[in-house]
């Protein structure tokens, strides 16, 4: 009794030509190309590891305006969103007053968060900061099952004020002048205590905070860094050893 070959499918003999894909090639010539790229990436890690450092290195600005936020606790201010922690992550996600939904975009990056637990034992609060009502975002919250923590700002000038409104009074985006773009947008603003003293240490904006979607690189963006002995951080910040 014979074993008949496998059916062939028809689109099979034409799939190299049909469909898109990189180069075919022998496994040693793979492995030569694949070894020349990673001479670049371990140059961006040192370059990223260099740009960090940089970064915490940055002066601050003391925050002198008081702002008001609308919580599930009430009002609160700036102070309060950090509920004690040394250093606050404000992502400011699109959703101005107006609609009933917020950003697609940001909803997307928000569904991509992984654990920031970590975080919290660095000493960092993360927390979203949007326009629109209380009301329609713990809507907007529960309908998506997020755990963090989101107030509105509505009714401040903190949106402005932190760069992610464009509007004739603030016609700046990203540091710079912006003539296509105007109300709610993306970015993320760090904010660093001393007692009941808030400054600004940092913000980015546009596709420089798509990558901050866990607890190492959010922790990158901050003054104290991931707190590591590996890094290259002013003298007296706070570290532990790397592995251990």
């Amino acid at each position: 009794m014979s074993i008949s070959e496998p059916a062939v499918r028809p689109s099979a003999v034409n799939d190299l030509q049909s469909i898109p894909h990189p180069p075919v090639v022998p496994r040693d010539e793979w492995l030569v190309a694949r070894k020349a790229l990673l001479l670049g990436e371990k140059a961006l890690t040192r370059e990223r590891d260099r740009l960090n450092a940089e970064r915490r290195r940055l002066p601050m600005v003391k925050v002198e305006k008081a702002y008001a936020f609308d919580t599930p606790q009430g009002t609160r201010s700036l102070l309060d969103l950090f509920e004690g922690r040394r250093q606050l992550v404000v992502y400011h996600f699109m959703f101005d007053p107006v609609w009933d939904e917020g950003c697609m975009g940001c909803t997307g990056y928000i569904d991509a968060l992984g654990d920031l637990s970590n975080l919290a034992e660095r000493d960092t609060t993360f927390v979203l900061v949007s326009r629109a009502s209380l009301d329609k975002l713990e809507a907007y919250r529960a309908a998506h099952g997020w755990p963090w923590s989101w107030v509105s700002s509505y009714g401040s000038d903190f949106n402005a004020d932190f760069g992610v409104t464009v509007d004739d009074d603030h016609p700046e985006y990203n540091y710079r002048p912006e003539t296509d773009r105007k109300g709610e947008q993306p970015g993320t603003s760090v904010f660093f205590r001393m007692d009941d003293d808030v400054y600004h240490t940092y913000s980015v904006f546009a596709r420089g905070g798509e990558n901050l979607t866990d607890a190492v690189a959010l922790l990158d963006i901050t003054p104290y860094g991931r707190q590591e002995d590996f890094e290259d951080s002013p003298e007296g910040w706070p570290q532990k050893p790397t592995y251990g």
